[in-house]
């Protein structure tokens, strides 16, 4: 008798992020897991399509930074091959994740153009 992995993916927005490559991979216990950085919401999609066909991931996760035009993309994309799952804020989470989002948004404001090992230009 055999038994299928259950295979399920978390995806989230880390800027510049390869998905190829910036990846975590936990397996044991029959689950192969795995963590997943899109440089934008707007590559999800194709991503969690790959994950789909090439790692035959049945359920994928969205980070709470995903608005739901976002979830309907990666569902339409990944289509009855796997569900799609959706973290959500409690509404006494919003104000925190919104400072996280504002600081999130300022770092990624200030190293604008720099490349990992290259100091900033100017």
């Amino acid at each position: 008798m055999t038994t299928e992995t259950a295979r399920w993916a978390y995806l989230f927005e880390h800027p510049g992020a390869d998905p190829a490559r910036d990846r975590l991979v936990l397996e044991s216990g029959g689950q192969r897991s795995l963590v997943v950085a899109v440089a934008s919401t707007a590559d999800a999609p194709d991503v969690a399509a790959g994950l789909v066909r090439d790692e035959r991931v049945t359920l994928v996760e969205l980070c709470g930074g995903f608005g739901s035009g976002d979830v309907a993309a990666v569902a339409a994309a990944v289509g009855d091959r796997a569900a799609v799952g959706h973290v959500v804020f409690g509404a006494d989470q919003i104000p925190a994740a919104a400072a996280y989002a504002s600081a999130a948004a300022a770092a990624a404001t200030a190293t604008a153009g720099v490349r990992p090992g290259h100091p900033p230009s100017g």
